[in-house]
C-alpha cells in the first residue's frame, strides 16, 4: 500500500490499523468490547503526513439534475492531532463553502463551517458544531458535515454484529460494526451499521437507519485509479434513498512526469 493511499483512507476514515487488528486477533473479546475496540482505534488513529487533492464533487438530485462542484481535500498534521478540510469555489449559484474537521485524541470531533453569501462578496464567519448538530449538507450535497468526520464513531455503543446475514461485500469477507446514538434527534441518524474489509481493514459501505428504524442513507467507497503505477482510491459516493438523490466525492491524482 502506498504512502498516499494510507494517508488519504486514514484520513477519510476507510482505514483501520493493521498492527492494532493483529494485537485485537491475539484477545478474546465478547461483541461489544471487540466492536468498542475496533471504534477506538478508528477515532484514534491519524495520517502520518499533510495531503493536498483536487477533485469533484459530483451532485444528483432527485429529479435527476446534475451539478459538479469542484473542491480542494487537505489533510494538516499538527502535534496535537490533525484536520481534514474540504473546500469548494464560488461557482455561480453555489456559494463557496469550508469544512474542517478537528481531530484531537480523546476529545470530540469539532466541525468549523463557513459559507460565502449567496453573492461571493463575503465568507460568513465559521459555525463551530458538535455531535448532531453537525447533520446539515456540505455544499448541498448529501454529504453531511458529520459524515465527513465519520461522526458515529464516537456514539457511546459500539459493536460487532456476529450474526449479521451478509458478510460479504464485493466478494470480500468483512467484520459488520454496528454504532448506535442514543440522541439522535428527528432528522439525525440512530444507528449505523458499517461493513469492514475483514482482511485490510478498509470500509467498504455503510448504512445509516433513521429513529424510524428506516433506512436513510448509504455510503460505498467506488473504484481505484492507476497513478503512477500504483492503485489508488478514485472516488466515495453518498445516496440518500428518501430522495432517490447521490453525491459522488471524486479525487483527481496528478501523474507525475516520466523521467
Amino acid at each position: 500500500m502506498t504512502a498516499l493511499r494510507k494517508t488519504l483512507l486514514v484520513s477519510l476514515g476507510l482505514l483501520y490499523s493493521f498492527d492494532a487488528a493483529r494485537a485485537a486477533s491475539k484477545q478474546v473479546h465478547t461483541s461489544n468490547a471487540e466492536g468498542q475496540a475496533l471504534a477506538t482505534e478508528l477515532r484514534s488513529l491519524a495520517p502520518a503526513d499533510n495531503l493536498e487533492i483536487k477533485g469533484l464533487l459530483r451532485v444528483r438530485d432527485g429529479n435527476g439534475k446534475r451539478t459538479t462542484v469542484p473542491f480542494l481535500y487537505q489533510i494538516v498534521v499538527g502535534n496535537a492531532g490533525w484536520q481534514s478540510i474540504y473546500e469548494t469555489q464560488n461557482g455561480g449559484r453555489t456559494p463557496a463553502e469550508k469544512l474542517v474537521v478537528v481531530h484531537a485524541e480523546g476529545q470530540p470531533s469539532r466541525y468549523l463551517h463557513s459559507r460565502s453569501t449567496d453573492s461571493g462578496d463575503a465568507v460568513i464567519k465559521p459555525a463551530s458544531l458538535t455531535g448532531d448538530k453537525a447533520m446539515v449538507p456540505f455544499a448541498n450535497s448529501d454529504f453531511w458535515l458529520a459524515d465527513l468526520g465519520l461522526e458515529f464513531l464516537q456514539w457511546p455503543e459500539q459493536r460487532i454484529v456476529e450474526d449479521a446475514k451478509i458478510k460479504m461485500r464485493k466478494s470480500r469477507p468483512c467484520k459488520v460494526l454496528e454504532s448506535l446514538n442514543p440522541n439522535s434527534g428527528v432528522q439525525g441518524y440512530t444507528r449505523v451499521r458499517s461493513w469492514i474489509d475483514s482482511e485490510n481493514r478498509a470500509v467498504i459501505l455503510a448504512e445509516a437507519y433513521g429513529p424510524d428504524g428506516k433506512l436513510i442513507k448509504e455510503f460505498e467507497v467506488g473504484g481505484v485509479t492507476k497513478v503512477n503505477g500504483r492503485y489508488e482510491p478514485r472516488d466515495v459516493e453518498m445516496r440518500d434513498v428518501r430522495t432517490d438523490s447521490k453525491t459522488t466525492l471524486e479525487f483527481k491524482y496528478e501523474e507525475k512526469p516520466a523521467k
